[in-house]
């Protein structure tokens, strides 16, 4: 998942949100140096991906692409499934997405010491180009799959992506609904099972 499902799955805990946010750039055990919430979330992000990644429903879009993106399918897929989210947050926030994400970049940048470096590069452009509450529009997506294809030096082609997302933006909406459902329930129970494994050490 990216960004966006990275947060929410989260659930209420400020540092469990910042840790699965920036657990993409924490490697291995180094995840040990930061408070126990931002760990847990660090350590929810990692399942969430394990179980994301093995899913029939997530395969099921992902061989939609392969063709054409190869092993970059996976990463498009996270993307394409985040603007789902945002498109369709009403059916899971009670809190407006523009406020959502306000708060949430609140929250970053009062913690920004805690960030690792690459994530503090990152949140100045995040924040003035507002790319959660953008991955609800096509125009949004298509401006991250330009900045990702821009990152593998244009090998990638992941720029064309839209193309396939709009010849068959039902079938990607009916696969991340049914997925969501599921991973919310999984990662419900993850939080829970990461949490106790802390408060028994």
């Amino acid at each position: 998942m990216n960004f966006l499902a990275h947060i929410y799955l989260s659930g209420d805990n400020e540092f469990v949100t910042i840790g699965n946010f920036i657990a993409d750039g924490i490697r291995g055990k180094s995840y040990k140096k930061f408070p126990v919430d931002v760990q847990i979330g660090i350590l929810l992000h990692r399942e969430i991906d394990t179980y994301t990644d093995a899913h029939p429903i997530v395969r099921q879009s992902t061989k939609r692409l392969h063709k054409n993106y190869s092993h970059y399918s996976g990463v498009i897929v996270d993307i394409l499934y985040d603007h789902f989210l945002a498109k369709n947050w009403k059916d899971y926030s009670n809190v407006p997405l523009e406020v959502y994400v306000e708060q949430f970049y609140d929250s970053l940048e009062a913690n920004f010491e805690m960030l690792p470096n690459r994530t503090q590069r990152m949140l100045p452009h995040m924040i003035a180009d507002n790319w959660l509450l953008s991955y609800a529009k096509i125009e949004g997506i298509q401006r991250v799959l330009d900045g990702m294809n821009r990152r593998t030096k244009n090998i990638s082609g992941m720029n064309t992506a839209t193309n396939e997302l709009k010849q068959y933006y039902a079938e990607f909406e009916n696969e991340f609904t049914s997925f969501f459902e599921e991973l919310r329930a999984f990662t419900k129970q993850k939080r829970i099972d990461i949490t106790k494994t802390f408060q028994h050490k």
